[in-house]
This record gives C-alpha cells, structure tokens and sequence, in this order.
C-alpha cells in the first residue's frame, strides 16, 4: 500500500534514514557551512571539528582562582589588623647567665612591660637598655615567636682589686670597669697597686698592660700573684711587675713574650732569689 504523493513545494525524499538533517548538512557549493547541531562546524571537504572552548574557559578558572585568593589575603589582612595586635604580644621575658645580678634587675633596664605587641619589641633598644648597666658586659634580645622575649646577659669578671681609701676595695674587670665593691679583698684576686681610685680606671693604660700580663701567666703562677704594678716608661709600653705570695718580685715587662718567660719562671722560682727579672727573654737577671 503506497502512500499519499509528495504535495506540492515538499522536499523530495533523500536516502534512506535522510531527513531534515541530512538536507542542512548539505551546503551550497563552494560554501562552508559554521552551523549545525551538536556545536559543530563543517569546513569544506566534510571534516567536522569542534568550537575551540578550552582558552576560554581556562582564563576563567584562573580569574575565579585569583578573585578568591584576594579575598583570602584581604579577610587575613583584616584579622591581623583586629586579633594580631592581642594574640602576638608578650606573655613572658626570661632572663639568663645572672651571677652577680638578680633576673628582676635585668627585666626593670629592659622595659619590656608584658602585652607589649611582640611585632613593636625593638630587640636593639633593648639590648642597650640592659648593656647600659654596669655588672653587664653584652647582652642578646632574641623574639621567640609568638609571644616570648629571651635576654642572656654576660656580666663583667672582675680580674683586679683597687683598695679604696675608706679600706674597701673596688673589683675592677679588663676594661678597668668596677664590678662591685667590698668590704675585703677576695683571696684570687691580685691588688693593683696605683694611686687612681677605681672610678678612673676604665681604658686606663696601665689596667690594660695588667691584665694582658694576668691573662699570659700560666695557672700555677697567675694563683701566686699578690700584687701588681703598671710603670710607664719615656718610649715604649708599661713595664708589669708582679708580686708574688712568697715575697718574690718578678719583673715581668710588656705584654708578649709569654711562653719563654713562663719557662724561664719555672726554673728560676725555686733559687730563693728575691727579684727576677725577665722582661728581655734569654737574658735573666736575678737578685
């Protein structure tokens, strides 16, 4: 049984399966066709290829991806700004390497009051803070995040003593700076005979020439030394004498020098002369 006839202005039939379709993939000839279902475009020759979508929508994701990291860094910006200043502050200073002062002398010169923004902590200030006082030779401010100070102090050593006119006697470190001061002389310490008192010590020559002789001595000698003398001379440097607990007198001479003449010491100690003289090495003179 056949079907009613085509009317009038219909389409011819196509192939088996052709419809409305396969009539638009059909372009005119010699033109392409950019239509089409399923996104797709045919170019001469029957090729179909795909819209290129993949740079587009990569810029995209990158924008989305940068949008976001802002707000991130912006919300952080925020916290910091509202929270950092109470959460990051100092809760706590420790102090360490105190002999001769007490910790809570070191935390009054740091002025380091706690709830102090640990950010605002000046570690230089600091340290010239506690350096300033007098037992203090150097001192270290590290910031221990996120909420701690730490100051280590390295106080003076005393290597010298300056008997005073009242009897007491001032403790005097290598760079002529008086420690402290006390009542009686400490057994270890040799006294420096001079007629400065211990307050006009610092960068004196003479402190300086004895204690470089001091530290030259070796143990067994540096322990005998009772009494030490500076004596400037006309050209050259000051001329160290030593004391000893025996009695014996060693002219000892400049700095330098020091393991002949320990040597020489050494041998010449025990023949009960009264003054040795070895400040030219090689030529000892005794009394």
């Amino acid at each position: 049984m056949s079907g009613a006839p085509p009317s009038a202005g219909s389409p011819a039939p196509g192939p088996q399966g052709a419809g409305p379709a396969a009539e638009l993939a059909e372009p005119a000839a010699g033109a392409p066709f950019t239509g089409g279902p399923g996104g797709t475009s045919r170019v001469p020759g029957g090729v179909r290829r795909g819209v290129r979508r993949g740079p587009r929508r990569r810029r995209t994701r990158w924008r989305a991806a940068f949008f976001a990291l802002a707000g991130v860094v912006i919300i952080a910006a925020v916290g910091w700004a509202l929270l950092g200043n109470r959460l990051l502050v100092v809760r706590s200073v420790t102090v360490t390497g105190t002999h001769l002062l007490t910790p809570a002398q070191v935390l009054a010169a740091a002025g380091v009051p706690l709830g102090t923004p640990l950010m605002n902590v000046d570690t230089g200030a600091v340290t010239r803070r506690v350096e300033a006082i007098p037992k203090v030779a150097s001192a270290t401010v590290t910031k221990d995040w996120p909420d701690h100070v730490a100051i280590t102090v390295t106080e003076r050593v005393p290597v010298i003593a300056v008997r005073m006119a009242d009897g007491s006697y001032d403790l005097v470190d290598k760079a002529g700076v008086i420690v402290r001061n006390v009542k009686a002389k400490p057994a270890a310490l040799p006294q420096l005979m001079t007629s400065l008192p211990g307050d006009a010590l610092r960068g004196d020559p003479s402190v300086t020439a004895v204690t470089e002789v001091l530290t030259e001595l070796q143990p067994w000698l540096a322990q005998q030394v009772a009494q030490v003398r500076a004596a400037p001379i006309p050209a050259g440097p000051e001329q160290v004498t030593l004391t000893l607990r025996n009695g014996q007198t060693v002219q000892w001479g400049s700095p330098g020098g020091a393991a002949q003449k320990n040597r020489e010491l050494a041998i010449l100690r025990g023949n009960h002369a009264h003054d040795i003289d070895v400040s030219a090495p090689g030529t000892v003179v005794t009394h």
